[in-house]
């Protein structure tokens, strides 16, 4: 009946039916949620937009993956400019002249950076060969700013102290000598209105794409694998594989929201708390995301809680260390051998760090290798 089976109906695998439709394939989309959009997933509480996974900013430099996902939804300006809570102390993020000015009372970017040459100098830091996290920070900001900013907040993420962290984790740590508190440096850059659930639902929408969702693909995985030519899997390679070769490292999160009887509880949308006695590693107020739209009088928290992973719970960082990437290239080969009926992607399926931009770049590869 269906020339593929696409296993979550989060971004990548619902990109994959959407763009096999139009080529006239039909596509059964199965997902163990009891929803569609996976981690994207966006429900409305008191006329909010609720990121029910954390915050989503959709932001890229690539001009047609920027038309592409416009076609889906009409766009807002929102700009990600979270701050960061240190004991009570509110610095900007990412770390710019804002945030050097509060430190320390500089003004201009040659005294900035001046005060961080310092720092690093003094921290006997060799900036060539930092070997871990904690090396690489002191080696761009200096000590100050990574004991209040980096170290606690960092340490709770990964659940690891920053020594045994890999310097990689933090090499691209945006730090800009000017008043911009700008996260990004896309071009592009904003919040779907009307939320991220709706760009799954159009994209799933066809006629040719069948759609069953609280349905578990290892409850039937034999039955899947021997009933359907063509399978596209978007969650994790090593379950696939019954973790025969071990399990990789993933990160969890637990969330906890809660209506507030107020119109605006914090200010702005994200605030990370970069102490290390806060159990929890932010704070989202949903409705800042589109400007403060909904009821005037509650807003929607979330509290996120790093933990590790377990299994049976939501993986959702894959922890790229050197021993996770060794590991994942052993599945790699396993899925290279599955090649003639299984096509694994997406964040868990390819276990890299995938911004939605990449997402739908991953997605949209697929599709032209596979359909071409």
């Amino acid at each position: 009946m269906y020339d593929y089976l696409v296993v979550g109906a989060g971004l990548f695998g619902a990109t994959f039916a959407y763009e096999a439709a139009k080529q006239g394939k039909k596509v059964k989309v199965i997902e163990k949620r009891d929803h569609i959009a996976g981690n994207i997933y966006t429900k409305e509480i008191d006329g909010i937009q609720v990121h029910e996974y954390g915050a989503h900013i959709f932001h890229t430099s690539n001009e047609k993956i920027w038309q592409y996902v416009n076609q889906f939804a009409k766009f807002n300006r929102y700009t990600n400019s979270p701050v960061a809570n240190y004991h009570g102390e509110i610095y900007n993020m990412p770390f710019n002249m804002n945030t050097f000015n509060k430190l320390w009372g500089v003004v201009t970017p040659a005294q900035a950076k001046q005060k961080i040459a310092q720092q690093v100098k003094d921290s006997g830091i060799d900036t060539k060969l930092a070997r871990n996290v904690e090396e690489q920070a002191i080696s761009l900001v200096g000590p100050d700013v990574y004991k209040k900013l980096v170290k606690g907040y960092t340490e709770k993420q990964w659940g690891k102290p920053a020594t045994e962290l890999p310097a990689f984790i933090i090499r691209r740590l945006p730090v800009r000598f000017t008043y911009d508190n700008n996260y990004f440096n896309d071009l592009y850059q904003g919040i779907p209105i009307g939320g991220y659930t709706q760009i799954i639902d159009k994209m799933l929408a066809s006629d040719l794409i069948d759609v069953s969702v609280n349905t578990d693909f290892f409850a039937k995985k034999d039955y899947y694998i021997n009933h359907f030519d063509r399978i596209v899997f978007t969650g994790m390679i090593d379950q696939f594989f019954d973790y025969r070769l071990g399990e990789l490292e993933y990160r969890s999160l637990d969330f906890e929201t809660e209506e507030v009887d107020t119109g605006n509880y914090q200010g702005v949308a994200v605030v990370n708390y970069t102490d290390a006695e806060t159990p929890y590693t932010r704070i989202i107020e949903h409705k800042h995301f589109e400007f403060g739209k909904g009821n005037k009088h509650k807003t929607v928290i979330t509290r996120e809680y790093p933990k590790s992973w377990h299994r049976g719970d939501e993986p959702y960082y894959p922890v790229n260390n050197e021993a996770n990437n060794r590991l994942y290239k052993k599945y790699q080969k396993l899925a290279d051998q599955q090649a003639n009926n299984v096509i694994f992607g997406g964040r868990l399926g390819q276990y890299r760090y995938y911004n939605m931009d990449q997402v739908l770049m991953a997605a949209l590869q697929t599709t032209n290798r596979e359909l071409k």
